[in-house]
């Protein structure tokens, strides 16, 4: 894969609109196609991974979350450790802009690889002077 394949950070939004068939979820099996044909390259912070799971564990229980997730992993997606310098970068966006911690994470995460965030979470309204954002469903 050459270094112009285009990135897109996938936040929590985008994941649990794919798992709980949401608007959006079409958008987001169109990323998942174009990555398998390494056409795109995505990308996901082990937080907002968490999110998803979290979210999971309630909807579905913990034996079906594990499973779901299982499935998800063997999909395309890079997942992306948390170090001091994203959580600074992820501390000052927030310091500043009225939105989840979480999803901090997923736009600094977008700014250090150059990627666009993929999601229909409106909170990332407040951010799109700061990063790409590629909009899933209507928000």
């Amino acid at each position: 894969m050459t270094t112009d394949t285009p990135r897109f950070v996938l936040d929590s939004y985008a994941l649990l609109a794919l798992v709980q068939d949401e608007a959006g979820a079409s958008a987001v099996q169109a990323l998942l196609r174009r990555a398998f044909e390494q056409q795109v390259q995505l990308a996901m912070s082990v937080i907002n991974y968490g999110e998803v799971f979290y979210r999971s564990i309630r909807d579905r229980g913990l034996d079906q979350a594990a499973l779901l997730m299982s499935d998800l992993e063997s999909h395309p997606i890079t997942f992306f450790d948390i170090d001091l310098e994203l959580i600074r970068v992820s501390a000052e966006l927030k310091a500043v802009h009225p939105i989840a911690f979480a999803d901090c994470i997923a736009a600094a995460l977008a700014q250090r690889l150059g990627a666009t965030v993929a999601t229909g979470d409106a909170d990332f309204r407040r951010l799109e002077h700061l990063v790409r954002v590629e909009w899933l469903s209507a928000s």
